[in-house]
């Protein structure tokens, strides 16, 4: 039998619906806005597992002050296009865009701007920064880590020592955007927990058991002992994957200076956050037309057996955000129900459905 598709819901409604549960544990109007924002878009785009499923673990910790609810970053040191912050905290999609304004502004005063941010609280999914610098007419990289959190095994290695450390970058072309997001790892933690509750194997041998023998199954991550993630790259070419994750703790731990040579803080977030203004460099026309033979290079490749079309990063994502403000957003189903608890608490009336048709 066939699984019934995900219910959909007007944005709108998911929206105000976010923002109401985030201003009633007590976020300033501002930061609750920005919050659900940044979820409501990551379901946009089809980012399931980092769009509005955070939002409930995110009420939690703001119920219990571990994620402030007002405030502002401290400017540790402040350079013509760098800037590092003390984010206090503070939740992370309110950080993460005021860091890419500040970048951005820097961008177009000096070609580049660089904002880090040390204990910052998790910024939620790095694609839905992209598309604010694109229109722009920008290019945006977004990197960050959880200093407080092991999970990926180094190339070689059983025991899990780092985050999956995602990048993201944005590209702007004479069309859609390039939207890049991949974790360093073969998969994110997210997607393997959320496999593992559906009692679902992952789709290939993306992690180890505590033994190092590949599996599928995602309950190796919780599992006494634990396993670990495998690197992008897997076990024959993780060596990849793993030398991206250095490079990532790089550019936050280390020029944040803070992050797992330092006691743990609980759920964090250290994030880098880069603007490139192409008028600083060839050109923005110049940029495009450039990006835009690519990707036509890339598009125009004959498609390998079992494949319909080349797609490039962000495309798909794009498709989705689209059909989800026509249409209705999906929602994964465990996501409303983990809300309830809170709407009841706070006195917020649950969003409804969408009617087929």
């Amino acid at each position: 039998m066939s699984e019934s598709p995900d219910p959909r819901y007007a944005a709108e409604d998911l929206r105000s619906f976010a923002f109401a549960l985030a201003q009633a544990a007590g976020c300033r109007a501002d930061i609750a806005r920005d919050l659900a924002d940044v979820l409501l878009e990551g379901d946009l785009l089809g980012h399931t597992t980092h769009g509005l499923a955070l939002l409930a673990p995110y009420l939690k910790e703001l119920a219990l002050e571990r994620m402030a609810k007002s405030g502002e970053p401290a400017v540790l040191s402040r350079r013509a296009a760098a800037e590092i912050w003390d984010g206090r905290r503070l939740p992370g999609p309110w950080l993460c865009l005021r860091a890419l304004e500040t970048a951005s502004a820097m961008a177009r005063a000096g070609g580049t701007g660089t904002v880090v941010i040390r204990r910052s609280h998790h910024i939620a999914c790095l694609a839905a920064y992209l598309k604010r610098a694109t229109d722009a007419g920008l290019v945006a990289i977004v990197e960050s880590s959880d200093p407080t959190v092991t999970a990926v095994a180094p190339h070689g290695g059983l025991t899990p020592f780092i985050t999956p450390n995602p990048i993201a970058a944005g590209l702007p072309t004479s069309g859609d955007p390039i939207l890049i997001d991949v974790s360093t790892s073969i998969t994110s933690m997210g997607y393997a927990l959320q496999q593992m509750r559906a009692g679902r194997k992952l789709p290939g041998k993306w992690l180890i058991d505590s033994q190092g023998n590949p599996t599928d199954d995602p309950g190796a991550l919780v599992n006494d002992p634990k396993g670990a993630l495998l690197p992008l790259g897997g076990v024959d070419a993780g060596h990849k994957g793993f030398a991206l994750a250095l490079l990532v703790e790089a550019l936050t731990a280390g020029l944040a200076g803070h992050g797992r040579a330092d006691p743990p803080e609980g759920w964090t977030g250290t994030t880098f956050v880069q603007v490139l203004d192409p008028e600083a460099f060839g050109g923005l026309a110049a940029f495009r037309r450039q990006m835009d033979a690519v990707a036509a290079a890339a598009r125009n490749a004959p498609p390998r057996p079992g494949v319909d079309r080349v797609r490039l990063p962000g495309e798909r994502g794009l498709a989705h955000y689209r059909d989800a403000l026509e249409h209705g957003v999906p929602l994964y189903s465990k996501i409303l129900p983990a809300l309830a608890e809170w709407a009841e608490k706070y006195g917020v009336p649950m969003p409804e459905p969408r009617r087929a048709g």
